[in-house]
């Protein structure tokens, strides 16, 4: 049996590197035979991987030219909330912790919008943040800013190719759905739609709603590249930010911290000091004044029949919490 080479004995040529490239943004699991398995590679920015971020942030630049109007300003907002609900309602309490029951349809319904975030498929950014959970602040977790540095943790990590496979092995649970692994295999699907659609409704209100001073290009800027783009940056705040800055109600072995900031930014994710104490709760505000917008928004599906068997925080570590509270006052 032959080893696999390192990354240090494989040399490709600039039109290999480019069709790898380009397969792998059509098909993640695509793995061309005789490259060095991921998993040895160091970490370190990839240019490959770095594209689709510089696309998508010289995107936003086009607003100097298509302007601004209400319209569309106000889809993008809206777009946003949808989607950083799809983010954290599912992607992270769902398909991440399980924190309550749904249907096979809904899963895959709020995987779709999820995935049209750009934020990868949701069997990926499962896998990855059950690893960050079980090495979390150590020297194994992948965007840590207290091992890593705070742009790393940030954004560095994603442009390194280490972390561009997804450990199906990781998420049994998941990946026995087959809709789910073509979803997160052909990740780049959505978003392609999601951009298609957004050229179409722009285009449609151009030409049948003028006075509203909506151009095609106005629309799909501000919905596709700075929507996504702001959506992005605040997802990947809790990874950075939440473990440098804020108050710790619980001690855990991390630096995980608690911030009205994020909290607002990301729908109720800034409590991730009380999350890291105990992620299986579908609530991480778990204080009553703790504002939790993704809770709220998950407890209203549940009246509706979407989801079910919400798991709650435990009386004994509501009693910690407070316990560790009064002892720092």
């Amino acid at each position: 049996m032959k080893d696999t080479p390192s990354a240090s004995q494989v040399k490709m040529s600039s039109w290999a590197v480019a069709k790898l490239t380009f397969c792998q943004w059509l098909d993640s699991d695509f793995r061309r035979e005789g490259l060095p398995d991921p998993a040895t590679l160091p970490q370190k920015v990839n240019w490959q991987r770095t594209l689709p971020f510089i696309f998508l942030h010289l995107g936003c630049l086009a607003v100097f030219w298509v302007g601004i109007s209400p319209v569309s300003v106000g889809a993008a907002v809206l777009l946003y909330f949808v989607r950083m609900f799809a983010i954290t309602g599912f992607y992270h309490r769902y398909f991440s912790h399980k924190t309550f029951k749904t249907s096979r349809a809904a899963q895959f319904a709020f995987a779709v919008i999820g995935n049209s975030s750009m934020q990868r498929g949701p069997l990926w950014w499962a896998a990855t943040h059950r690893h960050h959970h079980k090495h979390s602040d150590h020297d194994e977790d992948i965007h840590s800013p207290v091992v890593s540095g705070f742009m790393w943790s940030h954004i560095g990590w994603l442009t390194s190719m280490k972390n561009f496979p997804t450990a199906y092995k990781s998420i049994p649970d998941l990946s026995k759905f087959p809709e789910l692994v073509f979803l997160n295999r052909y990740d780049q699907t959505v978003p392609f739609a999601f951009g298609l659609l957004m050229l179409a409704i722009g285009a449609a209100l151009e030409y049948f709603f003028p006075a509203l001073g909506v151009t095609v290009g106005q629309f799909f800027i501000w919905t596709f590249f700075i929507s996504t783009t702001v959506l992005l940056h605040g997802t990947l705040c809790i990874n950075s930010m939440a473990h440098v800055w804020g108050k710790k109600c619980y001690e855990t072995d991390d630096d995980s911290r608690n911030s009205w900031l994020l909290t607002l930014i990301t729908l109720g994710e800034g409590w991730h000091n009380n999350h890291h104490r105990y992620p299986h709760s579908v609530r991480q505000g778990f204080k009553w004044w703790q504002l939790d917008l993704t809770y709220y928004g998950l407890k209203f599906l549940s009246f509706t029949g979407l989801i079910w068997d919400l798991r709650p925080v435990p009386k004994a570590v509501l009693e910690e919490g407070y316990t560790s509270s009064q002892s720092r006052a």
